[in-house]
């Protein structure tokens, strides 16, 4: 899964860029005030609203934003009861599965959009369940594996994770989706540069695509990451990291 965790690290620098520009603001918002809704305005007891609400503070966004998507998402307003949360099931180029991850007050029209894009892209949108079975949510934290060792990442699992991947270059600790705040406070104590970390749902295969796929997988990809509703891309493509740095 190198390619796979080179594209996590390209796109959290991407979404840094975005965050500058406040494009990333609203999606972060918006998945606070759904976590919220759905799990309480207390990220203490919601590890979703916990993960949304380091992720935001993690891309600068203030406070006061935070918490105003938070009382949106517990309070009654009638934005946070229009936006529901949507799983669209699809495939690539090269037959990569792909999950998206999407935040709406509109289904008909992301679910056209959506649609577009794979089409657009040379790819398929899928019945639900035609992928999701070939993932599993875990909490997932990346670190660079030529600065660090998986002694350095002991921490972790003393703080509950449940393995330490190499990645390529990468450093992969993978943990229960309950767990990543603790993992993630543990290893910043110790000192440990976190590159991303958050709730993926991880694929339990992956699948090889050469380099005359990997440029249309990668602009399918973007795409749907681009995408005003879009929260989260998942896929478990597997590209060589010199490959995914020409194409992505």
């Amino acid at each position: 899964m190198a390619g796979h965790s080179k594209w996590a690290s390209i796109k959290h620098k991407k979404k840094a860029v975005d965050a500058k520009r406040g494009k990333l603001f609203t999606k972060l918002a918006r998945a606070i005030t759904v976590a919220a809704r759905e799990g309480g305005g207390d990220p203490e007891g919601n590890p979703s609203l916990a993960t949304a609400v380091q992720k935001a503070k993690d891309f600068s966004m203030p406070k006061d934003n935070i918490q105003r998507a938070i009382d949106r998402g517990t309070g009654e307003g009638a934005d946070a009861a229009a936006i529901e949360r949507i799983v669209y099931e699809g495939y690539g180029p090269g037959g990569v599965a792909v999950l998206v991850e999407v935040l709406s007050d509109n289904r008909n029209r992301t679910g056209s959009e959506i649609r577009h894009a794979f089409d657009r892209h040379g790819g398929s949108l899928g019945e639900p369940g035609s992928v999701a079975w070939m993932f599993e949510k875990r909490g997932v934290i990346v670190v660079d594996g030529d600065r660090y060792g998986e002694d350095d990442l002991i921490v972790a699992i003393d703080a509950g994770a449940e393995d330490v991947v190499e990645d390529g270059e990468a450093l992969r600790v993978l943990c229960a989706p309950s767990s990543l705040s603790a993992v993630r406070a543990a290893l910043e104590q110790a000192e440990v540069e976190i590159e991303s970390a958050e709730i993926a749902m991880e694929p339990g295969s992956t699948v090889e695509v050469d380099e005359d796929k990997a440029g249309t997988l990668m602009r399918l990809i973007e795409a749907l990451d681009d995408h005003d509703d879009v929260d989260d891309v998942h896929a478990n493509f597997d590209i060589p990291d010199e490959v995914l740095e020409r194409v992505a």
